[in-house]
């Protein structure tokens, strides 16, 4: 049933306001196979996937998990400024043992996603991934943690 107050939300707990998708089913998605093509994906279908749905599917997840939004963005800015690969290689990339070992499988993803033709010799150092792809990855971690707090806000 529509909110009366606010056309297009629901009242139902679970419930998105994206028709015919519940928290379970976006919790159900394969975010690793969004990751590893979404993130190399030239803006388009892909990459609108990761960021929407992907996203607060994520977020569903790791909220579940009772995963704290600032350790998430902390995770991204190890991401930005190490790359996927060493993140993925860190042996607790979030707090818990649930929620570092999906981090850990999104990591690994991300990492594996697809690359580009490569020119010229592979970079050194602890990132071979393309740096526009640890920087969406990045971007997306921020992006889920920032969901984790607005959907905290709202249950207060």
């Amino acid at each position: 049933m529509e909110h009366p107050e606010r056309p297009g939300h629901t009242d139902r707990p679970g419930q998105t306001e994206h028709p015919g998708h519940t928290e379970d089913e976006l919790a159900g998605l394969d975010i690793t196979a969004l990751l590893r093509y979404g993130l190399t994906a030239a803006p388009g279908p892909l990459r609108t996937s990761l960021f929407g749905d992907g996203a607060v599917g994520a977020a569903v997840l790791l909220d579940r998990l009772d995963t704290e939004p600032r350790s998430v963005a902390y995770l991204a800015e190890v991401v930005r400024a190490g790359g996927v690969r060493a993140a993925a290689d860190l042996p607790e990339p979030l707090p818990r043992p649930e929620a570092a070992a999906l981090a850990r499988d999104w990591l690994e993803a991300a990492a594996s996603a697809p690359q580009g033709p490569v020119q010229g010799p592979a970079p050194q150092g602890p990132s071979t991934q393309d740096p526009a792809t640890d920087d969406t990855a990045a971007r997306w971690l921020h992006a889920v943690a920032t969901i984790i707090e607005v959907r905290r806000r709202a249950r207060r």
